[in-house]
């Protein structure tokens, strides 16, 4: 199978292009060949986009746009399975994930299609101000013209719909630049606007790398918003070279999880576990730090190790697969590397720490200190560590000492301390008795520090893609 780039509905993948093969993460399997795209191509994709959104979707209702996002969720539910082993395929997530990938995915789309038909505006009481009398004024939100979405691969499909479906909903056209690593869920995506009826332009594929087509996207002058997820470093470059551009960054996070002596030690074990080993760890929100009161922490690290040992590693295909590969050797090296430093800087593997080609087996480390690196920066794996503390200050103090700030989680039943911690952390998003990890598409989503800018969220996400408009009337009386 040979894939290539999408623009204006045509597919880009002749013979002559170099060739990039994506592989299974797992077997190492070849699941197809691309033909990366160049900057000839990138040029031709965002000026056919600026055409087309003046042409085509600055014109298209609302009533449009909603019905071919319903349509494509539709679709999508209809061939759920096969989406669902493309993931597994090309990212080497367990199915049972890969298909929960897909029921978000689904609600993305309809979240988008039901909120295209309420993007509202207002009327300003311009007689507030002195000398405003027989004035009318109208503040509507309009369309940007081009976005420019750049998504990761660790949730190929889900991030990808984050950026896309709130751009259409709000009438903007798209240049969709996904992970090399899991492209083909990313073509499959395109195929199924085309057959939802979204008109060839609306959303054009760059399959390539980041140097050759990601950087010239970022910086083109056509192009009025970038929304990327992935790393600190590219975030921090795009930031530089957007220009005057909209940019919305989500860079990832090492997330705090607090557990006080009064949380439900056994329930919050269970999340945890899921919370810091889902796809083995590849998950921006994934609990990396896990803070517990002292007088607890001896029964919560036996738990917590216990479950741990119980998850099922092996081949993503299987049912019954907890944890799968990493997504490349690469990636399972530099974690063992980091839980190696960290092992001779004092730290103590509990369980775990193993590799295999592009496994690594769940990881709960203690006696942790901030200079390491699984702690002061994003782990990016199935590595999680379990600190004591003693009290409120302590803690917060502890959580906060930290670059990034996403997403956080608190366990207690005590309400106003839960209300003063989600007040004093130094996050985006607190959840009270709920893992760090989890994330529902219609919140608002995004960090503060360096865990980036903006805010996804499908409400959230289409605001932050148009712009007001004001338009005043002067009476004559």
């Amino acid at each position: 199978m040979r894939i290539g780039s999408i623009i204006d509905g045509i597919e880009r993948k002749e013979e002559n292009r170099e060739m990039l093969p994506v592989l299974n993460p797992y077997n190492q399997e070849k699941v197809a060949d691309l033909a990366l795209a160049e900057k000839k191509d990138l040029e031709e994709a965002v000026s056919n986009s600026f055409e087309t959104f003046h042409s085509t979707m600055k014109l298209m209702p609302a009533h449009e746009r909603s019905d071919i996002l319903r349509k494509a969720a539709d679709l999508l539910e209809k061939q759920a399975e096969n989406f669902a082993e493309t993931i597994m395929l090309e990212a080497g997530k367990p199915i049972t994930f890969s298909r929960a990938e897909i029921k978000r995915s689904v609600q993305v789309l309809r979240f988008s299609s039901e909120l295209a038909k309420h993007i509202m505006g207002e009327v300003i009481p311009m007689d507030a101000a002195v000398g405003g009398e027989n004035r009318i004024g109208i503040v509507k939100r309009k369309p940007l013209g081009v976005v420019g979405a750049i998504t990761p691969f660790n949730f190929p499909l889900n991030l990808s719909l984050h950026k896309i479906a709130p751009a259409i909903a709000a009438g903007n056209t798209i240049v969709f630049k996904p992970a090399e690593k899991t492209p083909i869920t990313a073509y499959k995506l395109v195929h199924l606007f085309q057959e939802a009826g979204l008109p060839k332009g609306v959303l054009n594929l760059l399959i390539g790398t980041g140097e050759e087509v990601g950087s010239p996207l970022v910086a083109h002058d056509k192009v009025h918003k970038i929304s990327f997820t992935g790393s600190l470093p590219v975030g921090r470059s795009i930031r530089e070279n957007a220009g005057f551009k909209k940019v919305t960054l989500e860079l990832g996070s090492n997330s705090p999880n607090i557990i006080f002596d009064d949380a439900d030690i056994n329930q919050t074990v269970t999340a945890l576990v899921k919370g810091a080993f889902a796809f083995s760890g590849q998950v921006c929100i994934s609990a990396q730090r896990v803070y517990v009161q002292k007088n607890v922490y001896d029964t919560f690290l036996k738990e917590y190790v216990k479950q741990t040992k119980a998850l099922k590693i092996g081949d993503p295909k299987r049912e019954e697969t907890d944890i799968g590969p990493m997504i490349n050797e690469e990636e399972s090296k530099r974690a063992k590397r980091w839980i190696d430093d960290a092992v001779e800087k004092g730290a103590i593997i509990e369980t775990g720490g193993i590799r295999d080609g592009t496994v690594l087996t769940p990881t709960i480390m203690t006696n942790v200190d901030k200079n390491m690196k699984i702690i002061g920066e994003e782990v990016f794996a199935p590595i999680v560590s379990v600190i004591p503390f003693d009290n409120e200050e302590e803690v917060i103090a502890f959580a906060n000492d930290s670059i990034y700030g996403l997403q956080a989680g608190v366990f207690t039943k005590d309400i106003d301390r839960a209300m003063r911690l989600a007040d004093q952390l130094e996050t985006g998003g607190v959840w009270i008795n709920e893992i760090s990890t989890y994330r529902q598409d219609n919140h608002p989503y995004g960090g503060v520090k360096q865990s980036g800018m903006g805010k996804e969220g499908v409400k959230y996400a289409i605001e932050d893609m148009t712009e007001i408009k004001f338009i005043g009337i002067k009476r004559n009386g």
